[in-house]
């Protein structure tokens, strides 16, 4: 496993949203940064949440948290832990009063519930390997920002996320 920052959501070509997941630690345009494909809600509420903001009503991901702070429970960390005919899986790790446990979640719900909690967010090693992107294709190079920009929506135009099927 390798712990990773949300990077950032951007839109491909049709329109859909891809979150980028990037491992803590590596320089910009270094390394991989894994793109996950994920609905418009979920992508909404993981950008209020970056921003510091809140919804004038809470959202799902506020209610999770709420809920888990109700009944004394934190989440421990956050893990990606495979992809398989291209549908990515995540697990919550939870502290509980009760004791640990650990929920099947979808990597957006996932990922939305540890941008609230700060929890620790990781990807399987060989999730990254297997989907991730050059990372200079999201990061571009200060001298060369314009140029890795137009090779990214060239490679948005152009990916499918049939392409990450096993």
């Amino acid at each position: 496993m390798v712990q990773v920052r949300v990077l950032g959501v951007a839109l491909d070509a049709a329109g859909q949203h891809i979150i980028l997941l990037k491992p803590i630690g590596e320089e910009p345009s270094v390394g991989r940064v894994l793109p996950i494909w994920i609905g418009e809600q979920e992508a909404t509420s993981i950008l209020i949440a970056l921003g510091g903001d809140h919804a004038p009503r809470p959202l799902t991901h506020d209610l999770m948290k709420t809920l888990l702070d109700t009944v004394g429970a934190e989440v421990e960390r956050i893990e990606v832990t495979r992809i398989d005919d291209g549908t990515f899986y995540a697990e919550i790790s939870l502290a509980t009063p009760s004791g640990p446990t650990v929920l099947d979640a979808r990597p957006s719900d996932s990922v939305a519930l540890a941008v609230r909690t700060e929890a620790p967010l990781f990807v399987a090693d060989d999730v990254l390997d297997e989907a991730g992107i050059p990372a200079e294709m999201v990061e571009p190079h200060p001298e060369s920002e314009e140029e890795a920009l137009d090779e990214f929506k060239k490679f948005l135009e152009e990916v499918d996320p049939e392409d990450f099927q096993g």
